[in-house]
């Protein structure tokens, strides 16, 4: 008899057999079990199942980080359906608008959102069931066709077992849209087979085990928070979801749980980067830090050795289309000041010219990941994925193009020049946002930068930063252009910047370049 395929939900069903009793899930006060978790997402999986819920069938999970949010995620694997988590930030049109675009057949959902979601459930016909948690006397929150409250669908529910597997590992097991920063976004369809090889290439390295407990600041809804939750649960360790945006909530969390892994972003460093004094918070028991999103900047680097003086750092470089590309190993962050390291376990990378021409170092070109976690394709889009996936070297294989421009040096780093997209060609010159990026964050008094093109009529295009300075900073435009023209050759130094109070963000945390570029793109400066 042949053993049954391995799929993501034997994660959560072999950690629950081992450690039934064991905490999984911290989140505003509510501490869950392994078991728990695994009967809660047995009974819902059936529940979904009752209600017309198919294997491959999407369901939506359209929630904030908490246990209804991990509950409803595990069931629609379970039920052989495949989850798809939304930003419970999103909008009620753009809510009906990926509701369509994958054809969800269910929604699970929270009293709270019903300003959202009850009037995108009346523009998705796909949907069969509307499940919603929270309290029952919200008004309304069940006036959308198919709609039923959480334990009324959980509770008639045996917990003992999950519906009988259907699925294999090359069967969708997510659906995670893309943040939208420089486009419309676009549903990466992931299957049992890449999710699997991508926690266990970064659990690897990573180290993760069952002695973990990860402080979870990330939305599920972005791939790197989502892996957080895939992480703990494949090693047995314990989760923590901090929703608070304080700081010194952070840290008290942090403390108080025994964190020991701690996942963020430069927008969460460069907000603890301001707290002074963390004396009052034992940060002992952090082994490692991991970053991702934008690479780090020294000053990133040195605030978070000064808040986690005993943490190994991990700087880390990702696309949801393959969930990671590369880590720089703790041990290297200073001898390659700038990389974003080398290829994670299990895959392969290189660059290649316009011509699809492999490059040798110090040139730079389009970056190309093969491995087992590049995607399966973009939802519905065929020419889009056409663009992405391309054959690779060995005969009937698929590899990613990334659009990212890149390039190697001698020892085989990588080194991130900027998105394709965001190129700026100025006076016949090609500027990378990045490059300008960093010597505006290296200046002191600087939290967050971007730098655009901006319509120019004799330039073509103009360089513009945008600059976001920390509380109190004492910055000028003048002095950020002088920093500018003592590192940056002529025509990359900024024509034009900017002081501003905040950045537009995607609903994954970071910065909007659509967002900038739609604001400049109609206005002569």
């Amino acid at each position: 008899m042949s053993l049954p395929p391995r799929l993501l939900p034997d994660y959560l069903i072999e950690s629950a057999r081992r450690r039934p009793d064991k905490v999984a899930l911290v989140c505003s006060g509510r501490r869950l079990t392994y078991a728990e978790i695994d009967a809660r997402s047995n009974q819902l999986a059936w529940g979904l199942r009752r209600r017309g819920v198919e294997r491959g069938d999407r369901v939506v999970v359209f929630a904030d980080n908490g246990p209804e949010a991990v509950v409803a995620f595990w069931a629609a694997l379970k039920a052989d359906a495949v989850p798809s988590v939304i930003n419970p930030q999103t909008r009620a049109d753009k809510l009906a608008g990926l509701l369509n675009d994958c054809r969800a057949r269910a929604l699970v959902t929270e009293a709270p959102l019903a300003r959202a979601f009850r009037p995108a459930v009346s523009f998705a016909p796909h949907l069969a069931t509307v499940v919603v948690s929270g309290d029952p006397a919200a008004a309304g929150a069940l006036d959308v066709p198919g709609g039923e409250w959480w334990e009324d669908v959980v509770e008639a529910e045996t917990a003992a077992s999950a519906p009988p597997r259907r699925g294999i590992d090359v069967d969708l097991a997510a659906i995670i849209y893309t943040s939208g920063s420089t486009g419309e976004p676009k549903g990466v369809m992931l299957t049992h087979r890449n999710m699997l090889a991508a926690a266990d290439s970064v659990g690897s390295y990573l180290e993760i085990a069952e002695a973990e407990v990860i402080l979870n600041v990330l939305p599920l809804a972005f791939n790197y928070g989502l892996y957080q939750m895939i992480l703990a649960f494949r090693a047995g360790g314990r989760l923590v979801f901090e929703r608070s945006a304080y700081p010194a909530q952070m840290l008290e969390t942090m403390a108080h749980e025994g964190v020991t892994g701690f996942p963020g972003v430069p927008t969460v460093f460069a907000i603890l980067a301001e707290l002074k004094d963390t004396s009052a918070y034992d940060l002992s028991r952090v082994r490692y830090v991991s970053n991702t999103a934008a690479a780090l900047t020294p000053r990133h680097i040195r605030a978070i050795r000064r808040l986690f003086p005993r943490a190994r750092l991990f700087s880390m470089y990702g696309l949801t289309e393959c969930k990671r590309c590369t880590y720089v190993p703790p041990e290297m962050l200073e001898a390659k000041m700038g990389s974003v390291g080398i290829a994670i376990p299990n895959t392969e990378l290189w660059l290649v010219d316009d011509h699809d021409r492999r490059l040798g170092p110090g040139e730079t070109g389009q970056l190309v990941i093969r491995g087992a976690t590049v995607m399966a394709g973009y939802w519905g889009k065929p020419e889009a994925t056409a663009q992405r996936l391309r054959p690779g070297p060995l005969p009937g294989e698929r590899v990613l193009y990334t659009g990212d421009l890149c390039r190697l040096d001698e020892d085989g780093y990588l080194y991130f020049v900027g998105r394709m997209d965001d190129i700026i060609k100025s006076r016949g010159e090609k500027v990378a946002p990045r490059e300008v990026e960093s010597v505006l964050y290296d200046v002191e008094g600087v939290r967050e930068v971007a730098v655009i093109g901006v319509p120019d009529a004799i330039l073509g295009q103009a360089v513009k930063a945008l600059v976001v300075l920390e509380t109190g900073a004492p910055l000028t435009e003048p002095q950020l252009r002088r920093a500018c023209q003592a590192r940056l050759e002529p025509f990359m130094v900024p024509k034009y910047i900017e002081l501003w109070p905040e950045l537009p963000r995607t609903t994954s945390g970071k910065i909007s370049r659509a967002a900038l570029s739609a604001l400049h793109e109609s206005v002569q400066p």
